[in-house]
Protein backbone atom coordinates (compact mmCIF):
# COMPACT_ATOMS: atom_id res chain seq x y z
CA UNK A 1 0.00 0.00 0.00
CA UNK A 2 1.32 3.48 -0.98
CA UNK A 3 1.45 6.09 1.47
CA UNK A 4 0.51 10.03 0.38
CA UNK A 5 0.53 12.86 3.12
CA UNK A 6 -0.45 15.93 1.72
CA UNK A 7 0.58 18.68 3.82
CA UNK A 8 2.23 22.51 4.20
CA UNK A 9 5.82 23.22 4.95
CA UNK A 10 5.45 25.50 7.63
CA UNK A 11 2.90 23.85 9.09
CA UNK A 12 3.87 21.91 12.91
CA UNK A 13 1.27 19.04 13.30
CA UNK A 14 2.72 18.40 9.69
CA UNK A 15 6.02 18.20 10.39
CA UNK A 16 5.39 16.09 13.31
CA UNK A 17 4.06 13.68 10.85
CA UNK A 18 6.75 14.10 8.42
CA UNK A 19 9.00 13.53 11.00
CA UNK A 20 7.58 10.43 12.24
CA UNK A 21 7.45 8.65 8.96
CA UNK A 22 11.58 9.22 8.47
CA UNK A 23 11.58 7.48 11.90
CA UNK A 24 9.89 4.77 10.62
CA UNK A 25 11.76 4.75 7.07
CA UNK A 26 8.36 4.57 5.68
CA UNK A 27 8.22 5.66 2.02
CA UNK A 28 5.48 8.00 1.08
CA UNK A 29 4.62 10.30 -1.63
CA UNK A 30 5.11 13.93 0.01
CA UNK A 31 2.65 16.20 -1.68
CA UNK A 32 2.91 20.02 -0.50
CA UNK A 33 -0.49 22.05 -1.23
CA UNK A 34 -1.31 25.63 -1.53
CA UNK A 35 -1.10 27.49 2.06
CA UNK A 36 -4.45 28.71 1.29
CA UNK A 37 -6.83 26.28 2.39
CA UNK A 38 -9.53 26.93 -0.81
CA UNK A 39 -7.09 26.23 -3.19
CA UNK A 40 -5.78 22.92 -1.35
CA UNK A 41 -8.88 20.82 -3.92
CA UNK A 42 -6.18 17.33 -3.71
CA UNK A 43 -6.72 17.93 -0.01
CA UNK A 44 -10.74 18.22 -0.65
CA UNK A 45 -10.88 15.38 -2.78
CA UNK A 46 -9.31 13.39 -0.78
CA UNK A 47 -10.63 13.95 2.73
CA UNK A 48 -13.36 15.98 2.20
CA UNK A 49 -11.84 19.10 3.72
CA UNK A 50 -9.19 21.63 3.54
CA UNK A 51 -6.81 20.97 6.93
CA UNK A 52 -3.39 19.65 6.74
CA UNK A 53 -1.94 17.46 7.35
CA UNK A 54 -3.58 14.45 5.95
CA UNK A 55 -2.45 11.26 5.35
CA UNK A 56 -3.55 7.96 2.72
CA UNK A 57 -2.56 4.99 3.40
CA UNK A 58 -4.21 2.72 0.45
CA UNK A 59 -8.28 3.49 1.39
CA UNK A 60 -7.90 4.74 4.67
CA UNK A 61 -7.63 8.73 5.15
CA UNK A 62 -6.81 10.02 8.17
CA UNK A 63 -7.44 14.27 8.63
CA UNK A 64 -6.23 14.17 12.39
CA UNK A 65 -2.33 14.59 13.82
CA UNK A 66 -3.26 12.11 16.42
CA UNK A 67 -5.06 9.82 14.11
CA UNK A 68 -2.38 9.58 11.84
CA UNK A 69 0.30 9.34 14.51
CA UNK A 70 -1.96 6.69 16.11
CA UNK A 71 -2.41 4.41 12.61
CA UNK A 72 1.56 5.05 12.11
CA UNK A 73 2.23 3.01 15.34
CA UNK A 74 -0.61 0.28 14.85
CA UNK A 75 0.58 -0.37 11.56
CA UNK A 76 3.98 0.21 11.09
CA UNK A 77 5.71 0.25 14.41
CA UNK A 78 6.60 -2.96 15.01
CA UNK A 79 9.48 -2.23 17.26
CA UNK A 80 7.26 -1.15 20.13
CA UNK A 81 4.23 -3.50 21.81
Amino acid sequence: MALTLYHVTWCPDCAIVRDRLDELKLSYEDVVVPDIRPMRKQVFEVSGQYYVPVLKDGDTVLTETHDILAHLHKQYDKARP
